[in-house]
This record gives C-alpha cells, sequence and structure tokens, in this order.
C-alpha cells in the first residue's frame, strides 16, 4: 500500500488518482512523556496487517489535497555520505564538494544526522539556506523504519521497514560538517508517500534519477549502492537504536549540482513513485544576525 500525509495530519491511503481517509484507523491521542518515535508510523504494520476495507472510507482526488511528508516526527534522520562509487569520484574531482577532503568509502567515513526541523513534503519549498553559497540536490531512496531496533543482523534487516520513500538531501556546499550544511529548514525533503515493503521486491535494484527543470541530472540504479539498504540499517542500528519513523537516506548517485531560486525540482525512485518541488530565494538575514 501507498500511506500517505495530507492535508494537515491526515492520514490516507493512494490508489491511482484517489486517497482513501483512514485516519479514523490510527489512535492520534497522545500521552506525556510520548514513546520515542513517530507513533502513526509505530502503528502502520499491524493497521495495514488488519485488512482495510478501503471501500468504507471516504474519498478525495489526489490533485485536491497537500501532501506532506509522510512521515511527521522521526526521532532522528540518517544519512549515509558517499555511498555510490561514482558519486566518490565526483566528489574528490570538484573542489567545492569536497573542500579539501579526500573520500574513500562509507565506512571510512560514518554516517551523519540532519535536523529534524530541516523536514518537509512535496507541497512545500526549498527556501535556500543562504544567497551567496552553493546549494547541491542530492536524490535518495530513502528506508523508513517501523520498530525500535538495535544491533540488528542484515539477515533480519527487512523485517523492521516500514517502507521506502523518495528523499531529497539538500546541501549547502562548503567546508562545515555535514551536519550543519545538510540541516537548513527545508533541506530535507520526503515524499509523495510511503510504499510498504511487500510493494517492493528489493529496494537494492530500483532506477532513481532527478532532472531540474526538464533537464536530467541524476540518473542510476540502487544497485550500485556500496552498502545496501540491509546493511545500512545493520551498520546504524549498531551505534544507534532506531525508532518507529526513523529515516535513513540511503545515499546519492552521481549527478549532483548546483540549484537557484526559481528551479523545479523533479525526483523519482522506481516503484515508489514521484515528488516535485520548486527552490525559492534564501529568506532574508535579520538585521544584526550572522549566519
Amino acid at each position: 500500500m501507498k500511506f500517505c500525509r495530507f492535508n494537515k495530519d491526515r492520514i490516507g491511503v493512494v490508489q491511482g488518482e484517489l486517497i482513501h481517509d483512514v485516519t479514523s484507523l490510527f489512535d492520534r491521542q497522545l500521552s506525556w512523556p510520548t514513546a520515542a518515535g513517530d507513533a502513526i508510523i509505530a502503528q502502520l504494520a499491524a493497521v495495514h496487517a488488519s485488512g482495510i476495507d478501503l471501500a468504507k472510507m471516504p474519498v478525495v482526488p489526489l490533485a485536491d489535497v497537500r501532501l506532506e511528508s509522510p512521515v511527521a516526527n522521526p526521532n532522528k534522520i540518517i544519512g549515509a555520505p558517499v555511498n555510490y562509487h561514482a558519486h566518490i569520484a565526483e566528489a574528490n574531482a570538484d573542489a567545492e564538494i569536497n573542500s579539501g577532503r579526500t573520500y574513500t568509502t562509507l565506512e571510512a567515513y560514518g554516517l551523519f544526522l540532519k535536523a529534524n526541523s530541516s523536514l518537509i513534503g512535496p507541497a512545500d519549498d526549498i527556501s535556500l539556506a543562504f544567497a551567496d553559497r552553493r546549494t547541491d540536490h542530492e536524490v535518495e531512496l530513502v528506508v523508513v523504519i517501523g520498530k525500535t531496533a538495535r544491533h540488528v543482523s542484515r539477515d533480519d534487516a527487512f523485517g523492521y521497514i516500514a517502507g521506502y520513500t523518495v528523499g531529497l538531501d539538500m546541501t549547502v556546499r562548503g567546508a562545515e560538517v555535514p551536519s550543519y550544511r545538510k540541516s537548513p529548514d527545508g533541506y530535507c525533503v520526503l515524499g509523495p508517500w510511503l510504499v510498504t515493503p511487500d510493494e517492493i521486491k528489493n529496494p537494492d535494484k530500483l532506477g532513481l534519477s532527478l532532472t531540474v527543470n526538464g533537464e536530467t541530472r541524476q540518473s542510476a540504479n540502487t544497485d550500485l549502492l556500496i552498502l545496501g539498504v540491509a546493511r545500512l540499517i545493520e551498520y546504524a542500528s549498531a551505534i544507534y537504536t532506531l525508532y518507529p519513523g526513523d529515516i535513513i537516506m540511503t545515499g546519492t548517485p552521481a549527478g549532483v549540482g548546483p540549484v537557484e531560486a526559481g528551479d523545479l525540482i523533479d525526483a523519482t525512485v522506481e516503484q515508489v513513485g514521484s515528488l516535485r518541488i520548486r527552490v525559492i530565494p534564501a529568506r532574508p538575514t535579520v538585521q544584526g544576525a550572522s549566519a
């Protein structure tokens, strides 16, 4: 199934050009302190397994809704840098990307975290963080964790996945640590929905692509990932406790490049979906403040 979040936290199942509103099937009452993770994602597998009678659910046209990030409240957003050999090569060849570093392997470089406040959906806009610095697009397959995981082996990893979505890991180029340059507001785009694992036979064999204003910039396949989906979950869960709704951005292929205000980005992952989002100018800096 394709689960989406729309119109200020409604929950839907997408079928063709329609959304079936299944919000009533989820417990949205909060208690304090809340459990770690996203409460809706934590319920997703049980609701899916219960057998949803979509014919009894209210319907709204997909074209009439505002699609939001399919995950509302991740405990953390995990990034996997340099996870395609061709991207390592282009990063090492471009001084604006490497800022004097030499990239070798993902395991030598490690994972990074993006701020949760960077998360937006496809109905939003990407506001450039700086008017005078380069921001690059990076399309990625995104894995969303479905249940608490710690020290998970790659053989068991697929049992911890809630679903897959399309992601943009927007990045400011510069010498600062990745968690700073990849965490401005709006620099983590997810959408258009979450596809449950039963619909994806092999996440390590999916085409992914990105265009800017109709021009193809990135085109590759997840079979080129250095660390595949299961290995990434094993690797991440060895150091972090993963909670429902946690996001693992699996890495971007070659072809990353700068975007400017007014650009229109289209990002696609095979069997998952496509999102379209516009880049808008940097917000004015408050007088007396410095970046």
